[in-house]
């Protein structure tokens, strides 16, 4: 799949970047803190997660004001500019209602969408996200965290890092710390964090009409799970749906489950693996051969014996049609996800 980059302007003038990709009904994803349309589609994981969302349906994201290829903000941030910046990408879909999904910060925006314009969403779908930003960590910590970002990004990213994607491997991890300061300058980061821990949308859940999923992970690191089942107890008739895991980010750890449950509620197709996609410990070997690790410096990497460490790679070598370690390390560096023995790069 290839993503569509275009721009729209809201009321107050703010140009912000929009990226579609795939065909079929809109699918608008409001996501979480930040975001960067291209580095995020560079990023590996995190372009499969998306594709598997788009087979069926038109995705259509978009970086907030002030983050990735967006226009600069021309006020803090705030839940009515969020609201007017999603209302500029819900009226550039298309006539009819969109299907809505909000990830994290996102879930909130979406909630607060659907409440007030229930006529045009089809279905709702919130993952990651909570009812109270005071609820998701205690105060010392926000206040900790919020002041790292403010005055070191390096090291703020860092600790978000492996907050939000503790099952994604190192290499991954460091990409997206790299990516996180690409999309945004401190201050930004900081007033966008300092939205998402301020937000409170307990007055608006039972404003709600709209079929709802709400997906989470039972060991968030970054939102407790009981956040998702306050948001589910308090809209009629939301589903709830836990899934095992302790990433936020909604691409790292088993991204293929969570789309899955996604395309199920929203009525596309499931299928029943992801073609080529590895487990979070397959791409953690898949690393490690690309260093040129033998079976058992893995096994010791990983705290595994050397016999389990091979079964990896063997599974490895099935799951992507490959015959050689040499394949694997070949595909891993070029950063294709899903290719076939005939086409490593």
């Amino acid at each position: 799949m290839q993503q569509h980059l275009t721009r729209v302007t809201t009321a107050d003038g703010t140009e912000l970047a929009v990226a579609s990709v795939g065909e079929g009904r809109p699918v608008v994803y409001v996501s979480g803190w930040l975001s960067h349309l291209r580095l995020g589609w560079e990023l590996r994981e995190e372009r499969s997660f998306y594709e598997g969302l788009a087979d069926g349906a038109r995705l259509i994201r978009y970086d907030r004001a002030g983050c990735g290829l967006s226009g600069p903000a021309r006020r803090p941030p705030s839940l009515d500019y969020e609201l007017e910046q999603l209302a500029a990408v819900v009226a550039a879909a298309g006539p009819g209602p969109v299907d809505l999904i909000g990830t994290s910060l996102g879930a909130l925006v979406a909630v607060a969408w659907a409440a007030a314009h229930p006529e045009t969403v089809r279905r709702l779908v919130l993952y990651g996200g909570w009812v109270s930003g005071e609820q998701v960590s205690p105060p010392s910590a926000r206040e900790h965290v919020l002041a790292l970002v403010g005055a070191h990004w390096g090291l703020g990213s860092g600790l978000l890092t492996d907050l939000f994607a503790p099952d994604a491997p190192a290499a991954t991890r460091a990409g997206f710390g790299r990516y996180q300061r690409a999309s945004s300058d401190a201050a930004t980061a900081q007033a966008l964090l300092a939205l998402s821990y301020r937000l409170d949308v307990s007055a608006l859940l039972t404003q709600v009409r709209t079929p709802t999923l709400v997906v989470h992970r039972a060991d968030d690191r970054a939102a407790p799970v009981a956040q998702a089942e306050a948001l589910a107890a308090g809209i009629e008739g939301a589903r709830l749906v836990v899934l095992p895991g302790r990433s936020h980010l909604p691409w790292a750890g088993d991204a293929h489950e969570l789309a899955s449950a996604i395309r199920r509620f929203l009525g596309l197709r499931v299928a029943r693996t992801a073609p080529g996609m590895l487990t979070p410990r397959q791409r953690e070997v898949a690393a490690l051969i690309g260093e040129g690790r033998t079976n058992r410096e893995i096994g010791a990497l990983l705290g595994i014996d050397e016999r389990s460490a091979e079964g990896h790679v063997e599974r490895i070598l099935l799951r992507l049609g490959f015959r050689s370690r040499a394949q694997i390390a070949a595909w891993y560096a070029g950063g294709r996800e899903g290719t076939d023995a005939g086409g490593v790069g």
